[in-house]
Order: structure tokens, then C-alpha cells, then sequence
């Protein structure tokens, strides 16, 4: 694994909520909550959590969920030494700034409990590419996860350098981070709309995308010099980054990767 060890920690934050309303994915599950979803016999946020605990990058890991007592109490995750678990606010940003508010150290990967196809290689690749910055974003561009997944569906950006994917791989590098949590608060409802996203931070930016003058790294740089942070796009080599469990299609490819890995 990698990760010097003059490094600073990672503070690892999983967000294991749910959200408001009937999930499809739960019907007949036999479970409360969506973390505890069964993935290859395992509830969905013990496979993520098997991956962070004992990385060499990653020092305190965090969960944040509104139901804590039912993951406290599942045997499944009961053996992750050091893991932390705390009630979390109305929404990504809102929990999230709580977190850093309550002694969350910097820097944070940010990651999600439906994230089940996370492995030690993605964190390396992924924290190697963010370090050093304030904020930062993992993205798998359409051609690499089509290559081996041309089954998967999912949502694009489509930039002048490609269409892109998100890997559910955030880095909150600073306290400079900050303002770029308050105004994603504004357009968290909105994240599987990717062009509504991307106006949100401005109409030149808009403009780019949609006329793909803009790389994605272009867009990216520009919106982290608005707002007065460094930023960048950690493009992530490996393809099942962006696959999380969102709907059955998913959860039935993800259970198909799993048996493949073993």
C-alpha cells in the first residue's frame, strides 16, 4: 500500500445514511437501513469498511448514519477495531460539517456505504492524486468502466475531454474546503443531475460544459480558482470505481464483481 509515512493521517468519513422515502433496494430485505443492505452475503457497509480499516492511508474511520444504533448492534460489523460511528445532520454537507466541527481532522476522504466495490488499490490511487489539494473529486471516464462493464448504467458529465462518472471519492483537503460544502448544500438534491450541478456554480461553467469547450479538469480548476481553493479530478484507473449500489441493476452487477474477486 502506499502513503509516505510523513504523510498526514486520512480521516476516512463513511456516509451510511438513508434517504427519505420507500427505497426499492430494501423491499423484502428484512433490514432497516440501507448499509445493511446483504451484498455477497455481507451488509454493503462492512465490504467498505474492509477496505479502510488497516489502510496505511487512512487513520481514524468515522460513519455517519441516521439509524447508529442498528449498526452498532450488527455482528457483521462488530470486528472493525477503531471505527466510530455518530448521528448524522439533514444532509451530505450539513453531516459532514458537523463532523469537521466535532474534531474531524483534515485531510477527509469522504466516501459511501453503498461504495461495496472499494479496494485499498482505489484509495491509493485515489489519495495519490488528491493530496496536496484542497478539495478534490474521483471521476472514471465513460470509455475506461465501458471497456469492462458495457452493462453498467450510470450518470454522465460530458466534457470536452470525455464523459465522466463519479467514484464516490471526495478529499476535503483544508478549511478552505468550506465554502464549496456550503454551496454544494444547495445542490445536494440535485447530484444524479449532472448539468443542473454544474450551473449551480456558474454560468461561464454551464456554458462550457455544454458546449464542450471545457475539459473536466479545465472546469474543475476554474471553479476551484472561484472559489478560492485548489481542486482537481483524480481520474481513477480502475472502472468499477463508479459502480455503487443505487438500484437492483447495480446490486446484481456489484454481487457478480465480488464472486469474480473471490
Amino acid at each position: 500500500m502506499t502513503g509516505a509515512p510523513s504523510s498526514p493521517a486520512v480521516t476516512a468519513i463513511v456516509l451510511a445514511g438513508s434517504r427519505p422515502g420507500a427505497d426499492p433496494l430494501l423491499e423484502g430485505r428484512g433490514v432497516s437501513t440501507k448499509a445493511l443492505l446483504p451484498v455477497a452475503g455481507r451488509p454493503m457497509l462492512a465490504h467498505v469498511l474492509g477496505a479502510l480499516v488497516g489502510h496505511r492511508a487512512v487513520g481514524q474511520v468515522l460513519v455517519l448514519a441516521q439509524d447508529v444504533r442498528a449498526l452498532q448492534d450488527d455482528p457483521a460489523l462488530a470486528g472493525f477495531a477503531g471505527v466510530r460511528f455518530a448521528t448524522s445532520g439533514e444532509g451530505i454537507s450539513q453531516s459532514v460539517m458537523a463532523a469537521l466541527d466535532q474534531g474531524a481532522a483534515m485531510p477527509v476522504l469522504l466516501t459511501t456505504a453503498d461504495n461495496v466495490l472499494l479496494t485499498g488499490a482505489m484509495i491509493d490511487a485515489f489519495v495519490a492524486g488528491a493530496r496536496g489539494r484542497d478539495i478534490a473529486v474521483g471521476m472514471v471516464e465513460r470509455r475506461v468502466l465501458l471497456a469492462e462493464h458495457p452493462e453498467s448504467r450510470r450518470t454522465w458529465l460530458k466534457f470536452r475531454s470525455g464523459w465522466w462518472s463519479g467514484a464516490n471519492l471526495f478529499w476535503i483537503g483544508s478549511e478552505r474546503a468550506r465554502p464549496l460544502l456550503e454551496r454544494w448544500r444547495a445542490v445536494e438534491q440535485d447530484r444524479k443531475k449532472g448539468m443542473k450541478i454544474v450551473g449551480a456554480f456558474g454560468p461561464l461553467l454551464l456554458i462550457g460544459a455544454v458546449l464542450r469547450v471545457l475539459t473536466i479538469q479545465q472546469a474543475v480548476a476554474r471553479l476551484g480558482r472561484r472559489l478560492g481553493v485548489s481542486a482537481r479530478v483524480v481520474a481513477m484507473p480502475q472502472a468499477e470505481a463508479c459502480i455503487d449500489v443505487d438500484k437492483p441493476s447495480d446490486l446484481v452487477l456489484a454481487e457478480v464483481i465480488l464472486a469474480r474477486r473471490g
